[in-house]
């Protein structure tokens, strides 16, 4: 999810370096830049850091219950043996 604050804050950040005198292409610059700026995030297909914390814990612990199941296996086929 992108943060709409976070858009602004950027495209104002740029925007501000843009004189002052060149009012009417820093008015064009901000509604453009924030546009294509949305679309590239988007296209990205980025999540958020809670996400991406969550889907770390997330594969922590299937790594865990894995190696927990593997090391079962092996138990099992040398008591076969």
């Amino acid at each position: 999810m992108i943060k709409p604050q976070i858009v602004e804050d950027v495209v104002d950040k740029i925007g501000a370096l843009i004189p002052q005198d060149l009012k009417t292409i820093r008015d064009e610059f901000h509604t453009n830049a924030k546009a294509v700026l949305v679309a590239g995030l988007k296209k990205m297909d980025l999540v958020t850091r809670e996400e991406f914390d969550v889907q770390k814990a997330v594969l922590a612990k299937t790594r865990e219950k894995l190696k927990m199941l593997e090391t079962e296996l092996q138990q099992i086929q040398s008591h076969k043996e």
